[in-house]
């Protein structure tokens, strides 16, 4: 490069500053409400006025509800909004600095302690539906929990309709269609370890609801079923697909195949989805939705035994369907290898990670948010950010500090998030009994609560 265009690069560079310093203070916030929250960082510490500029209360609070959802930011209690800045809110909302375990009160009646079961936020209600308790036997009933509309902290009531249920099982799979009122399960295993590959719908719809007492269970007529299996991952994928992966079949090998229920042909069909790549085989895994056509998978035990933290994303937006391995970009700290976990979604389209079981089938209650949004700001870089940047920055995982009221150490419970993601719902799941070094089947209820 000559002298001269040197010369003129740095003229365009002063006149692009200057350009800068002219602008109005309304006109340089339209524009930082466009950048990534590290670069509205990054432009408050280049001088005293930009940094007057992004303390602003209005753009934090214009940040808050562009990351986390207008109805997350509207649940917040007026009394909280009036003691911190919305700057101050942002950073508690991203670090989840308020949460908090509440054990829940369940009077009778209530379900049986039980595992690998389904539990379902359909429509303002929970639905609990199998699973397996004491003495090996799988169960076969349904019950249904009205949500409050204030607070859960007084507890919830159990219902046991009288319907038409699926076979008994456990580690099935079961997903809410949310934009047709559809449940729908798949798979299980019986109580003599056979598997199943029956799919079942209940329509929770007012519509349904009022022609009945209750939704009742109906065999769904698919063609081209998967293979029969259990402890496999699921997830409603939107545009009314479900997706399934992985598995136990029933000679006892894991699984490692892709397939999607397309519930808008007629009759409904499974197709099983061909990648370049995909993860190994596994059970006890978790798959979950971030976006129409997209799920991230984490975690469960691999054809050998072994436990995994891998994480995946599955993209079916394209005409190729990919899977593509996220951890291998990630150095931060990460959850141990686990099985037998949740996942459930909170707000800021983030997952929600709790408890599992690693190799030796100890029980983990630890608390961990993956954020798929990290992934590009997670991978190594040449320049180091600066410290205000890793303070604002999204982190891929995080593993958050939990006060409250603890549920015990568990494995394959179940989990679902309520209302706009901003507490989670935990029913069972198997604990460790001290006394006797074996396994209790638990019916603890508790609320993980993100925002106070």
């Amino acid at each position: 490069m000559s002298s001269n265009e040197a010369t003129e690069m740095e003229i365009e560079e002063e006149q692009g500053e200057e350009w800068i310093k002219v602008l109005g203070s309304d006109q340089l916030l339209i524009v930082l409400h466009f950048l990534p929250v590290s670069g509205i960082v990054a432009f408050g510490l280049t001088c005293h006025r930009f940094y007057d500029l992004v303390s602003s209360d209005s753009l934090w609070a214009r940040i808050c509800r562009r990351e986390w959802g207008e109805a997350v930011v509207d649940a917040w209690p007026n009394s909280r909004l009036r003691k911190r800045s919305w700057k101050q809110l942002y950073a508690e909302m991203l670090f989840c600095g308020a949460v908090a375990w509440h054990h829940l009160e369940q009077p009778d009646p209530l379900p049986l302690g039980r595992a690998s079961h389904s539990m379902i936020n359909a429509g303002g209600k929970v639905f609990v539906f199998g699973g397996g308790c004491e003495g090996g036997r799988a169960l076969g009933d349904t019950w249904i929990a009205p949500l409050p509309s204030n607070t859960l902290l007084t507890g919830i009531h159990w219902q046991l309709p009288r319907i038409q249920n699926p076979p008994a099982r456990f580690g099935h799979s079961c997903v809410y269609l949310e934009d047709v009122g559809l449940l729908v399960l798949f798979g299980g295993i019986s109580d003599t370890g056979t598997r199943y590959l029956d799919t079942w719908i209940n329509d929770t719809t007012a519509a349904a609801a009022a022609a009945a007492a209750a939704s009742s269970w109906h065999l769904l007529p698919v063609s081209h079923s998967p293979l029969a299996r259990g402890a496999h991952a699921c997830c409603y994928a939107g545009d009314k697909k479900v997706v399934v992966f992985g598995g136990i079949r029933n000679d006892g090998a894991r699984l490692h195949d892709t397939w999607v229920l397309d519930l808008s042909q007629e009759p409904p069909s499974w197709r099983e989805v061909a990648t370049q790549a995909s993860p190994c085989a596994r059970s006890g895994h978790t798959l979950t939705r971030i976006a129409t056509n997209q799920m991230v998978l984490f975690g469960g035990r691999g054809a050998h035994f072994e436990v995994l933290n891998d994480v995946w994303l599955l993209n079916l937006q394209d005409q190729r369907p990919t899977w593509t391995e996220l951890s291998r970009t990630i150095t931060d700290e990460a959850p141990s290898p686990r099985a037998g976990h949740s996942a459930s979604i909170i707000f800021g389209n983030r997952i929600l990670i709790f408890g599992g079981e690693d190799a030796r089938r100890t029980k983990k209650r630890d608390v961990w948010v993956l954020d798929p949004e990290a992934v590009a700001a997670a991978a190594p870089s040449s320049s180091s950010p600066t410290c205000s940047e890793k303070n604002y920055g999204r982190k891929f995982w995080k593993k958050l500090r939990v006060r409250g009221q603890f549920p015990s150490r568990t494995s394959f419970h179940g989990a679902c998030s309520l209302g706009t993601g901003h507490a989670v719902l935990v029913f069972g799941g198997m604990v460790d009994d001290p006394s006797s070094s074996g396994i209790v089947f638990n019916s603890g209820l508790f609320l993980l609560q993100l925002i106070p």
